[in-house]
């Protein structure tokens, strides 16, 4: 199933197979392995998910639904190169919307 998702993102995005793994520094060969089945490694796996914008459970199994694993991930992500000002900013926001959603009682 890796292998169909990796073609379809990459197909959605309009390069070849060969040249998203170039694009992560893994090689042609790597590519022809997972065409016959092999999956990539951990680390690999998170540098295709970041590549096309999607979770390692999306590459493997085609679910788009973050676990809290690939959240925090992709929180930590997206956040890591936030002042300091701003992590606060958001950590106040985080909170706001805890406090709305106890108050609506979800």
């Amino acid at each position: 199933m890796f292998y169909e998702n990796f073609e379809q993102l990459c197909a959605k995005r309009g390069i070849t197979v060969s040249r998203a793994a170039e694009d992560i520094g893994r090689s042609r060969s790597a590519v022809n392995r997972w065409k016959s089945g092999a999956v990539p490694g951990g680390t690999t796996l998170r540098k295709l998910a970041d590549y096309f914008g999607v979770t390692v459970d999306f590459l493997l199994y085609g679910k788009s639904d973050l676990s809290f694993d690939d959240f925090t991930y992709a929180l930590h992500n997206e956040t890591r190169e936030l002042t300091p000002e701003n992590r606060q900013k958001l950590l106040e926001l985080a909170r706001f919307f805890k406090q709305e959603q106890d108050r609506k009682g979800q």
